[in-house]
């Protein structure tokens, strides 16, 4: 049974993967497990310049304790460095490969509309360090 964040937290990374589509994007996956890590969706943006790129996405209802950005923490960042390792030597869950293009890391930040019936507010982030 998914807890009330949770599934606040599956709606937001469909929100953001509804969002992407809507620009153009191709999404090869989502919550894709790897070893102890997980990417929240693999996708590639067609640019220019097009590339592939894992979306990790952050969902908080308030900001009493910070930022979404402020969550990446070290332990954060060695997860996700980990999964990718992984996507790369394994390509993606059934055998699918990966496309030979450049790899970018983004952060989408998604919080509460300010008003009900509203969309989500989201914030996106484009290549940040790992």
């Amino acid at each position: 049974m998914r807890t009330n964040a949770q599934t606040l937290g599956d709606d937001a990374e469909s929100a953001v993967a509804a969002r992407l589509a809507g620009l153009g994007w191709t999404i090869l996956a989502r919550n894709v497990r790897l070893g102890r890590g997980e990417l929240d969706v693999v996708a590639v943006d067609p640019g220019p310049p097009a590339s592939l790129v894992i979306v990790e996405v952050r969902w908080r209802a308030t900001r009493g304790f910070g930022l979404a950005e402020e969550t990446i923490d070290h332990r954060k960042r060695a997860h996700l460095r980990a999964a990718i390792g992984r996507l790369l030597g394994d390509g993606l869950p059934g055998g699918a490969a990966l496309p030979g293009l450049p790899l970018r890391v983004d952060l989408v930040l998604v919080e509460p509309a300010v008003r009900a019936g509203e969309a989500f507010r989201i914030r996106h982030h484009r290549g940040i360090a790992l």
